[in-house]
């Protein structure tokens, strides 16, 4: 077997070293110099399976590829299928990231035992009789899913060349390590190099791999940012661990859009898919109750229905407090200077203070209608319908600015059973015999109108 050779490379500027060291003497950064393969044994890792075509290795006339045979694995899991584009494509390899305790494994493990294909399912860090201990709340009776607890690159492939899986799924790729880097697991050098066999087995074999990835303190995936580019999906999986909403979204995906969205529920037996947020974001109550208001907003290409609720009272100390959950702050302090000098309500010696409902964060600018229909709402003390929802933007000069993707957001509302949704009058709607009212209005005082 050839003789493995590495070397020591800057990642800042590239400069080449014989030995580690601290600083870089070409560009004075700190602890940017990692090791790297220069050579490599001949002999492969794994053996590729008779049915699979290698890799073309002359070039083709973009005319001539096929594609057809390139069919999507379909999931059980809807949400999944539809961030990823359509379900998991064979020879891919996706990254999932996201906080620790978040339910990383838990979502991985769930499709794994539920899907129909033999999936291997490689853990770093748990133990089989861990792991089962989990799947028995899931799915106790899969009869496609094995389990390995391994570490270490050859001796997955080996197990992998015996086994032959449809899927692999590594948790995580931070516990690998390979025979040819010397440095210990987790490091930039070896998170490297186990990615880089990963992909070449994924892509030779046409087999998708999913792997776990750890993330930052300040939230980004641990290890070289060269990690996201090298994958073809990045995943990310939010979600606060106090509430039981996770949301999945995607950050990169070359075989479909990032603008998809998928939501979960933690529960006790696992995640479940939730197909209709909007009703679980809208509280349910008896009566009317003023400072509530429903914003018809989108997460990426999904329409959602969240309510939006605020308290406006009289100041008790010195300074009035402006408090926003799930909102920008900033933005609400912008708001209430646009309904003071626009509208004349003074709302400067009270306190305000906006929640957007579900512990869900949103940014989208459409929302502002709703949250000054809430605020007039709290300070009137004046409940408004519950079948009245709200989407558009406020503009600086209490202008009603059109919200983006509006007939969505129409038709969402009227999915849901509301009666009238308030737009912007400059919204170009081309929807016909809607059971829902559309309220066009072009200035904050509109809207005043409608709540005093």
């Amino acid at each position: 077997m050839a003789k493995i050779k590495t070397t020591y490379f800057c990642q800042n500027c590239g400069n080449q070293f014989s030995k580690w060291q601290g600083q870089c003497t070409a560009c004075k950064e700190w602890n940017t110099i990692v090791e790297e393969v220069i050579q490599k044994p001949e002999k492969s890792n794994w053996k590729t399976p008779t049915n699979t075509s290698k890799r073309v290795s002359k070039p083709l006339l973009i005319n001539e590829i096929d594609v057809s045979q390139e069919a999507r694995i379909q999931t059980n899991d809807a949400e999944f299928n539809r961030v990823l584009g359509g379900g998991i494509v064979p020879g891919s390899l996706t990254l999932l990231g996201g906080e620790p305790g978040i339910g990383k494994s838990t979502l991985l493990l769930q499709i794994a035992l539920k899907l129909q294909h033999k999936t291997l399912y490689v853990s770093g860090e748990e133990s089989q009789k861990q792991i089962k201990m989990r799947a028995e709340r899931i799915n106790p009776n899969s009869s496609n899913c094995y389990i390995l607890t391994e570490t270490k690159t050859q001796n997955i492939f080996k197990q992998i060349e015996a086994l032959e899986p449809d899927i692999v799924v590594v948790d995580s790729i931070q516990t690998l390590h390979s025979d040819y880097i010397e440095s210990s697991s987790g490091s930039i050098s070896q998170i490297k190099e186990c990615t880089t066999e990963l992909i070449k087995f994924a892509k030779e074999t046409a087999t998708p791999v999913i792997l776990i990835g750890h993330i930052t303190k300040d939230g980004n995936i641990a290890g070289p940012k060269i990690l996201e580019h090298m994958v073809d999906t990045v995943l990310q999986f939010e979600g606060d661990r106090n509430h039981v909403f996770r949301i999945l979204r995607a950050n990169k995906n070359r075989f479909g859009s990032t603008n998809e969205l998928g939501i979960y529920e933690m529960q006790g037996s696992g995640l479940r898919e939730v197909s209709n947020p909007s009703e679980i974001l809208i509280s349910k109550k008896d009566e009317e109750l003023s400072g509530n208001a429903v914003a018809a907003t989108l997460e990426g290409m999904r329409p959602l229905m969240i309510e939006v609720q605020a308290l406006v009272s009289t100041a008790v100390y010195g300074t009035p407090q402006r408090s926003a959950t799930g909102f920008n702050a900033k933005r609400l302090n912008m708001l209430l200077a646009v309904l003071e000098k626009r509208a004349g309500f003074r709302l400067g010696a009270k306190d305000v203070f906006l929640n957007i409902t579900g512990g869900i964060t949103v940014d989208d600018p459409a929302i502002d209608l709703a949250v000054v229909a809430a605020i007039l709402s709290s300070n009137e003390d004046e409940a408004l319908q519950k079948d009245v929802c709200f989407a558009a933007e406020v503009g600086l000069s209490g202008e009603i600015r059109p919200a983006q993707r509006v007939e969505q957001r129409i038709l969402e509302a009227e999915k849901l059973g509301f009666s009238t949704i308030f737009v912007s009058k400059y919204n170009k709607i081309s929807l016909k015999n809607t059971a829902i009212k559309i309220q066009l209005i072009s200035k904050i005082e509109d809207l005043v109108e409608f709540i005093v």
